[in-house]
C-alpha cells in the first residue's frame, strides 16, 4: 500500500498501520489531521472531523481505512449476517446493545452484541473485545461469530432466556444460603479462571450475570475488563459504585483483588436482600461510606457465611481471599466440589421458576444510527 513516486528514485516504503491497542490512537490521530485525509486505493478523501461532525459513510465495499478501523474483525455483509432476523431487545451493556435474533440457518435463537466502533476506539477497548471472544468457560457467556459493519462491531453470543441475576434477586428478595453457596462457587471458578489469564473483570455485579435455562450463571460484559500481568497495577476509577473496592474508589493502585471485593458485595446482597453500604452520588462520597462501614453481617447469617464475607470485604486487598485453595478449604464451602460439571449437574430451582418477562422491543428511533434498517418488515431477513 505504498504511494506512487512522481520522479526517479526508490519508491517510499509501505506505510503499515499499528496493530492491537495502538490502532485506536493511530486512527484518532489520522482523522484529526488538518485538511482532507486521502484514503489509499479508494479515490476518496475524508474531511477533518469537527466537534459535532461525523465523517461521511462510504458504501460497500468499504475503503481500506475503514477496514483498518478494527482490522482484527472481518468486514462484510455476509450470507451469515443475512440469515439473522431481529426478534427483540435484550439489554443495554456498558457501551453496546444486545439484541435477540433468530439464526435462520441453524433455526436457533441467539443474541448479538452491537457495539459502536467509535466507542470501542474512544475507550481503547479493542483488546477487551478480542479477549472476550477468546474466553471459553462454562460460567462465561459464550461468544461466537463476529464481524464489523460501517459503524458497529457485531458479536454473536448465547441467548440466556432466564434473564439476569439482578432481576431474579429483586423478585426473590434474598436467597437461602444453599443457593448463595452454589452461585458463589460458580463465580469463584470463573474469577480464578480469568485471573489466571491475567484478565480483571472490573464490573462484577448482578446485572452482568445471566442465567441459563437450568439457572446456572454466565458472567458477561467485559467492556471494562483489563489485562493485568501479575505485579502490574491499574489506576482507572471504573465499575459500579456499590461494588467498587476501596482501592478502586481512591484511584488505585489496584489489581485483581478488587474483583473479590465485588464478589463479597454481591454475595452479601444475595443473602441479605440489601447492599452492605447505601449508594452515594460519586466515588468520593462512596469511598467515605465504605471507609466508615464495618461490614458486619446480620445475625441471620451462619458463622461460616459471615466469615467468608469478612474475608472478602477486607479493606486491605493483600488479606482478601483470592486463590482457589482459599475457597476449597473454607468452612462455608464444606462438601462443595469446585468442578463445573458437578456444579451444573442439577438445575437451580429458584432460578428456573417462572421466567421474568422479556423487555419489549424499543422504539425504532433508538437504533437510528445502526448500519442496517430496523424498519424492515420482521418477516424479512436482517439486511447486510
Amino acid at each position: 500500500m505504498g504511494a506512487a513516486s512522481s520522479g526517479p528514485g526508490p519508491a517510499p516504503a509501505p506505510v503499515r498501520p499499528p496493530q492491537g491497542r495502538a490502532v485506536g490512537s493511530w486512527v484518532r490521530a489520522l482523522l484529526g489531521r488538518a485538511g482532507p485525509v486521502p484514503v489509499p486505493g479508494s479515490g476518496l478523501a475524508l474531511a477533518p472531523r469537527g466537534p459535532a461532525e461525523e465523517p461521511p459513510l462510504p458504501g460497500w465495499p468499504l475503503p481500506q481505512l475503514v477496514s483498518l478501523f478494527l482490522p482484527e474483525f472481518p468486514v462484510r455483509p455476509s450470507a451469515r449476517q443475512q440469515q439473522l432476523k431481529i426478534l427483540g431487545f435484550v439489554a443495554k451493556g456498558s457501551f453496546g446493545t444486545i439484541l435477540k435474533v433468530l439464526d435462520c440457518g441453524r433455526e436457533k435463537v441467539c443474541a448479538v452484541k452491537v457495539m459502536p466502533k467509535v466507542e470501542v476506539l474512544r475507550r481503547d477497548t479493542l483488546k477487551q473485545c478480542k479477549e472476550e471472544r477468546q474466553v471459553r468457560h462454562p460460567f462465561v457467556h459464550g461468544l461466537g461469530d463476529s464481524w464489523q459493519g460501517q459503524r458497529h462491531l457485531f458479536i454473536m453470543c448465547t441467548y440466556c432466556s432466564t434473564g439476569d441475576l439482578h432481576a431474579l434477586w429483586r423478585a426473590a428478595g434474598c436467597f437461602a444460603e444453599a443457593t448463595v453457596r452454589l452461585f458463589a462457587a460458580e463465580l469463584v471458578l470463573v474469577l480464578v479462571y480469568l485471573h489466571d489469564l491475567g484478565i480483571m473483570h472490573r464490573d462484577v455485579k448482578m446485572e452482568n450475570i445471566l442465567l441459563d435455562e437450568r439457572g446456572h450463571l454466565k458472567l458477561t460484559d467485559f467492556g471494562l475488563s483489563r489485562h493485568l500481568q501479575w505485579g502490574e497495577r491499574a489506576h482507572t476509577i471504573c465499575g459500579t459504585l456499590q461494588y467498587m473496592a476501596p482501592e478502586v474508589l481512591s484511584g488505585g493502585p489496584y489489581s485483581h483483588a478488587a474483583d473479590w471485593w465485588s464478589l463479597g458485595v454481591l454475595l452479601f446482597a444475595l443473602a441479605s436482600g440489601e447492599f452492605p453500604v447505601a449508594p452515594a452520588g460519586d466515588h468520593v462520597a462512596m469511598l467515605e461510606r465504605v471507609k466508615q462501614s464495618s461490614y458486619e453481617s446480620p445475625p441471620t447469617f451462619s458463622p461460616a457465611l459471615a466469615r467468608l464475607l469478612a474475608e472478602l470485604l477486607c479493606h486491605n486487598p493483600l488479606h482478601r481471599l483470592r486463590y482457589l485453595h482459599h475457597f476449597q478449604g473454607h468452612p462455608f464451602f464444606r462438601g462443595v466440589a469446585f468442578d463445573a460439571d458437578l456444579l451444573q449437574k442439577d438445575p437451580v430451582a429458584v432460578a428456573v421458576a417462572p421466567c421474568p418477562p422479556e423487555q419489549p422491543p424499543p422504539d425504532l428511533a433508538t437504533f437510528a444510527d445502526f448500519d442496517y434498517d430496523l424498519a424492515t418488515p420482521p418477516g424479512r431477513p436482517w439486511p447486510g
